[in-house]
């Protein structure tokens, strides 16, 4: 069965086309450029000198391969930013002619921090960017359909971010010792990737934010600075991000529970 049936017959785009039909907007009255950082090191996860986590293979596939594919099979992205390790440059572009990339337009190096390799990316960004999609390069668990449901409410509401829902009870602690009180896990979402804006508005606040000195942790926060509404699309538990080991045994379950891969 080829990969477009496949989607055709996925509960998310069936959700994703009834949004689309209800709020009257289509992919294809937007551009939308998706930068993919994968510059880090990866050095919680202990890896051998020289490996980092994107380089990981995941029964057989790179990580970053397996993200960048998802973005190619999308059809609301329109191109590819790859922000990268300036050592890892000839890695890429032997992914490029091995698995055929098509959107990837531009393979830029990352700056120090991952804020500044996003700024980095949004330099490539096509002149004719209506909304820009960043994505962490390691969640290689993310489909086609999910980033589609995350343009679709980005597309209506001007910004829309993945998350998902904690199913812990969670506590805030002054000293790290003792709990101080708990907190009402129904108010409470775990921010993910993509996290996708209206381009002149990311541009805004991602501007605003290197001149002010601000760092932060995701590009939500940055919007946020500006008090614009982020609406949150839960994408469930299965778009984790490549940290730790145990993050590759759970990657390797989801994908075998999903089928298609032994």
């Amino acid at each position: 069965m080829s990969r477009n049936k496949d989607i055709k017959k996925s509960p998310y785009n069936k959700f994703t086309r009834a949004m689309k039909k209800l709020f009257g907007v289509d992919h294809r009255d937007w551009f939308n450029s998706a930068i993919i950082v994968a510059a880090g090191s990866g050095t919680r996860m202990n890896l051998p000198v020289g490996q980092t986590k994107q380089m990981l293979c995941i029964n057989g596939t790179p990580v970053i391969v397996r993200t960048v594919m998802q973005f190619e099979a999308c059809e609301d992205i329109d191109e590819i930013i790859l922000v990268v390790r300036r050592d890892e440059f000839d890695e890429y572009k032997r992914f490029y002619r091995e698995y055929g990339f098509k959107k990837v337009k531009h393979i830029v190096a990352g700056g120090e921090t991952r804020q500044a390799s996003v700024l980095n990316g949004l330099t490539r960004v096509d002149k004719n960017a209506d909304f820009v999609t960043i994505h962490d390069g390691v969640r290689c668990l993310i489909t086609p359909e999910m980033i589609s449901e995350v343009c679709t409410w980005a597309y209506h509401y001007g910004a829309a971010t993945a998350v998902s829902t904690p199913s812990d009870t969670l506590k805030i602690s002054d000293d790290g010792l003792f709990i101080k009180e708990t907190i009402d896990r129904n108010k409470v979402r775990q921010a993910a990737t993509p996290q996708i804006f209206k381009y002149d508005m990311y541009r805004a606040a991602a501007l605003s934010a290197k001149k002010d000195g601000v760092e932060a942790t995701d590009d939500n926060s940055l919007v946020e600075r500006l008090e614009f509404k982020i609406y949150m699309c839960d994408l469930g538990k299965e778009n984790i991000k490549i940290t730790t080991q145990e993050d590759v045994y759970c990657a390797e379950a989801i994908l075998k529970s999903r089928g298609g891969e032994k």
